[in-house]
Formats: structure tokens, C-alpha cells, sequence
């Protein structure tokens, strides 16, 4: 457990160390984060330069240029960064300068406007060295302002930018412990952290993926999305403007039945929108709930997970929707194209089950408006009951009594329609059924998932996998 300190506290403490030295460059919102440094006293041992380069003509002329003039941007606040530190190293002799480590903070960011329709956004960074002639360290952050008035945008953003630089030099072995500091003297409903990203000498063990998790789980933002490469997006990146189609799951291993689901459904999707692959992001989603589902998140189990997607080239979004309304509300955030959700006939049940919105002072009614929405289809995969064989889809899967006229209008209107293309030989793969004989070593599952999956399963060991363990020990 780390001692909480004010951002005084902790710009008094850089100051006082001899061997901290770099640059300020804030553009958008005031000089707030130097501002801590200047008041704390003994900042002239720390602080090269401080700039507000406001002016984008001035600003072009020191950074570049940027394509579409677009200034509130991860790019931009690279160029920034290493803009700076080279300056540093170009005029700062290391003979005349020994032991120093030299940094370089700083953010481009729009605060709140006059009418408040727009809340405010933003790229927070350093770039540092933990070490002398070290190479250099660099975390990014991008943040969205909830406050909704400028100068507190502006206060918020000045302690953000104390705690990044304090936790840089002083948690970079615990990045864990550094994004939890972001919020010290921050209040998380004024300030959303929706994308962070390590690199550099001091963090080649740290996987940025588990980082993004951190974000989720301590509430920081409601939801993150990393590429099947696993680097970090922005959301905003990735869903602006584009029609979206999500499959929710434990993918605990995922098999051929949410391959086949997500396939054939997307066919269907893009049929219906007229839409390309081009025009259209397919996500993977986990939610939080899932992975807490046996009690504290298995860190472990949340990579095996995501490692598997992400050699079969999909996205993956974790996100705290436990409800489907709020997993669309927050897709029409960022797009007004069309939106599919491929489910199974359980989930589809549980979509209409009351109890799940009672907090809600509409009820399901408000919930139905939000998740219902124009353009958002829902694409019903089938279930075989293992017992009775019966096949249930959406002509008669049953509802609660007072839901049933319900149920048929948006069926009626092709809000519920049926993935009919489906494969009859994967309607009796049940995911749990596979995980229990994974853990088990009892054999028969490795040709129930995607092919590539059960090798890569066997080799790291994942889902509880021991290779010493027989057949004969639990047949």
C-alpha cells in the first residue's frame, strides 16, 4: 500500500531531487501541471523550460504539422514528447551534468465548451529515464473530462499531470501501483482514464493489455478495447463512425460454436446494413462480471483468454456492462451506424428477464429504449438441450407472461431474427463441458475449438492443462 500524498507534497518531492530534470510543454488548458511544480518551491533544480505552444502555426513550426489539422492527439503528443527530450539532450551537456535523468512531460488537450455540449478530451504523457543515459521510458494516457465547468477540467488536469510525473519516477517497477496514484486528489467521476500505454526499457515486462484491465476493474472507465496484436486503442478510434458488431462471452476456451455464431452472424449483419468489412468493427466483448465470476480476477486465466482471441485476429473489448442496454448505449455513444449483437438463446432470455433493471426507473421499458435502438439488431444463435434435444430458437423460446407482446413486436419487426446458416454439428459443444475435460486431460475436446487453439491450449498449459496427467486417472 502506497502513502497517498497532495500534489504539493509530491511536486516539493521531484524538486528536491537533484537528479530530476526536464520539460513542461502543455497546450489546451493553461500551464496547470507546471504551475504545482513552480508554487512547491526549489522547482529551478527541475525545471528546464516550461511552453504553452497555443498558436497552432507556432505550434507547427516547433512539432509539425498535423494530417487534417487534427492537434488533440496521441500522435501529436508523441512528437511532443520526443521533441522535448531531444531538445534536452542536444543543449544540456551529461559531463556538466551527471547523474541526471532528464524527462519531458506534456499534454494536448481541449477543455469543456461555451454551451457544454462537448465535455472535453485529452493525451497526457511522459517520457523519461529511470537511470543516466538510459534509454528512455514513455506512458501515455488518454482522459475525458466529466466536470462540467473549465477551470475545475483545467485543476483536475494539473494534478493528473503531478501524479503521472511523481508515479514515473517513483512506481515505475509497479504499475499497478502508478495507475492507482493517477486519481490521488482526483475524484473518479470528474475524470475518465479510457487508454493507457507503457513502453520502454523500465517496462518490457509489463503486458499493456493487464493494464487496461486495471482501468476496468478500478473504475476508472467503463470499458477498454486492445487489438489482436494487443496494443491499446482508443475507443473512439476504433468505433467512430463505424457500423459494429459484438459477440459477448467467456470464450473460456472459445470454441467452434462462437465462431461459427460470430460468422454466420456477421454475415447476416452486414447483409441487413449494406455494409462492408471495411465499414464495419467486429468486437470481441468480456465483461468484468465474467471474469469475476469465480470470486477475484485470475489474471492468468484473463491472458490464456485474450491470447487465443488474439491469434484468431479478433479485437477484444472488456468492459463492467453487465447489461446488453448499456454495452449498446455505449457503442451509439461513439457511432450512429447500424449495431448487431450475436447471443445465444439463454442470453436472449436474460435480456428479457426483469429482474436485471430494476434499478432503472423505467424498468425494462427504458432499458428496451436504449438496447431496441433504430439500426441495432439482435442475431439469435440456437441451443440444443442436451437432455431433451429440443431445439430452441426464437419462434419458441418462452418469456414471461406480461413480456410476451413484447417480445413479438421487435421479433415481428426484425429486431430478433434467427441465424439460420448455423452448423447442426456444433449445437452440442458446450464450453463448460470442454473446460472441465481441459482441466482434466480428458481427451475428445481438441476438436471442438478452432483449429490452432487446443495446440497453443497444451503448450502453455492454459485453462488448467497439466500434460502428466493420463486419460486413464479420470475416464
Amino acid at each position: 500500500m502506497y502513502q497517498k500524498l497532495t500534489p504539493k507534497q509530491k511536486a516539493l518531492t521531484i524538486n528536491l531531487d537533484p537528479t530530476i530534470y526536464g520539460t513542461f510543454a502543455e497546450i489546451g488548458a493553461g500551464q496547470e501541471t507546471v504551475r504545482h511544480f513552480f508554487r512547491a518551491g526549489g522547482a529551478s533544480g527541475t525545471i528546464a523550460k516550461a511552453m504553452s505552444a497555443y498558436d497552432k502555426d507556432f505550434s507547427d513550426a516547433i512539432y509539425g504539422k498535423e494530417v487534417k489539422n487534427r492537434y488533440v492527439t496521441q500522435n501529436r503528443l508523441r512528437k511532443m514528447l520526443r521533441y522535448e527530450v531531444a531538445l534536452i539532450e542536444e543543449r544540456i551537456s551529461r559531463e556538466n551534468n551527471p547523474n541526471r535523468k532528464f524527462f519531458s512531460y506534456a499534454n494536448t488537450v481541449t477543455t469543456i465548451n461555451f454551451d457544454k455540449t462537448l465535455k472535453g478530451h485529452g493525451w497526457v504523457g511522459i517520457r523519461f529515464q529511470t537511470k543516466e543515459n538510459e534509454d528512455y521510458n514513455e506512458i501515455v494516457i488518454h482522459v475525458k473530462f466529466n466536470e462540467n465547468d473549465a477551470t475545475l477540467q483545467q485543476e483536475t488536469l494539473g494534478n493528473l499531470g503531478v501524479n503521472l510525473i511523481f508515479g514515473a519516477f517513483h512506481y515505475y517497477d509497479n504499475p499497478r501501483t502508478l495507475i492507482e496514484s493517477l486519481y490521488d486528489d482526483i475524484a473518479k467521476d470528474g475524470l475518465e482514464i479510457d487508454m493507457i500505454d507503457f513502453s520502454g526499457p523500465a517496462f518490457d515486462y509489463v503486458d499493456n493489455r493487464l493494464m487496461s484491465l486495471q482501468l476496468v476493474k478500478h473504475g476508472m472507465t467503463d470499458a477498454v478495447i486492445f487489438n489482436s496484436q494487443g496494443s491499446n486503442m482508443l475507443p473512439a478510434d476504433v468505433l467512430y463512425k463505424k457500423n459494429i458488431f459484438a459477440v459477448r462471452g467467456s470464450f473460456r476456451p472459445v470454441t467452434k460454436v462462437n465462431i461459427d455464431m460470430l460468422k454466420n452472424g456477421l454475415e447476416m449483419f452486414q447483409k441487413d446494413a449494406t455494409c462492408t468489412h471495411e465499414e464495419t468493427e467486429v468486437l470481441i466483448e468480456i465483461t468484468i462480471s465474467n471474469l469475476r465470476a469465480d470470486g477475484d480476477i485470475d489474471e492468468r486465466d484473463f491472458m490464456d483468454r485474450v491470447d487465443i482471441l488474439g491469434k484468431l485476429g479478433y479485437t477484444v473489448i472488456i468492459s463492467n456492462f453487465s447489461e446488453y442496454y448499456r454495452l449498446i448505449d455505449y457503442f451509439a455513444s461513439y457511432t450512429t451506424g447500424d449495431i448487431g449483437v450475436a447471443m445465444g438463446v439463454n442470453n436472449l432470455l436474460m435480456v428479457f428477464d426483469e429482474k436485471y433493471y430494476k434499478d432503472l426507473s423505467g424498468g425494462i421499458l427504458e432499458a428496451f429504449g436504449k438496447f431496441f435502438r433504430n439500426g441495432m439488431r439482435v442475431y439469435l444463435y440456437p441451443y440444443k438441450d442436451p437432455e431433451t434435444h429440443e431445439l430452441l430458437d426464437s419462434s419458441n423460446l418462452k418469456v414471461e407472461e406480461n413480456l410476451k407482446e413484447l417480445y413479438k413486436y421487435f421479433k415481428h419487426n426484425n429486431r430478433i431474427v434467427d441465424i439460420t446458416n448455423y452448423n447442426p454439428e456444433f449445437l452440442e459443444i458446450y464450453s463448460r463441458e470442454i473446460l472441465r475435460k481441459i482441466a482434466c486431460c480428458i481427451k475428445g475436446w481438441e476438436n471442438q475449438v478452432p483449429e490452432g487453439v487446443a495446440e497453443m491450449i497444451k503448450e502453455r498449459g492454459m485453462f488448467g492443462y497439466k500434460e502428466e496427467l493420463s486419460f486413464k486417472q479420470f475416464s
